[in-house]
């Protein structure tokens, strides 16, 4: 399952900065939400890897976006319990990267 909502609309604010959160709730079971913030437009591609690196999952892949406030809800009930990392990269006006690690517990 994949939900993507702009949340600026609610917000009725851009934001600053790059921004990506830490996912919630962290650890979790077996759904996760993963926020970010773009105060740009820009392609973004956010990733899923296990800690081999291989990459499960990709819910947004060269998607085109508006500056805002973004969320995305992960399911992972097809994966085993283990320590996962997901990655945002945004290229545009600006460039943004950032990594950070969740925990996924059945």
């Amino acid at each position: 399952m994949r939900i993507i909502i702009n949340l600026k609309d609610f917000l009725n604010t851009v934001p600053k900065e790059f921004v990506l959160y830490q996912n919630y709730p962290n650890p979790f079971n077996p759904v996760t939400v993963i926020r970010y913030a773009l105060p740009v437009e820009g392609r973004v591609q956010l990733q899923i890897y296990d800690v081999l690196g291989r990459n499960i999952q990709m819910p947004e892949k060269d998607r085109y976006l508006e500056p805002g406030y973004y969320e995305t809800i992960i399911d992972m009930s097809d994966y085993a319990s283990g320590l996962y990392f997901y990655s945002i990269y945004v290229d545009g006006e600006r460039t943004f990267h950032k990594t950070l690690k969740m925990l996924f517990i059945k």
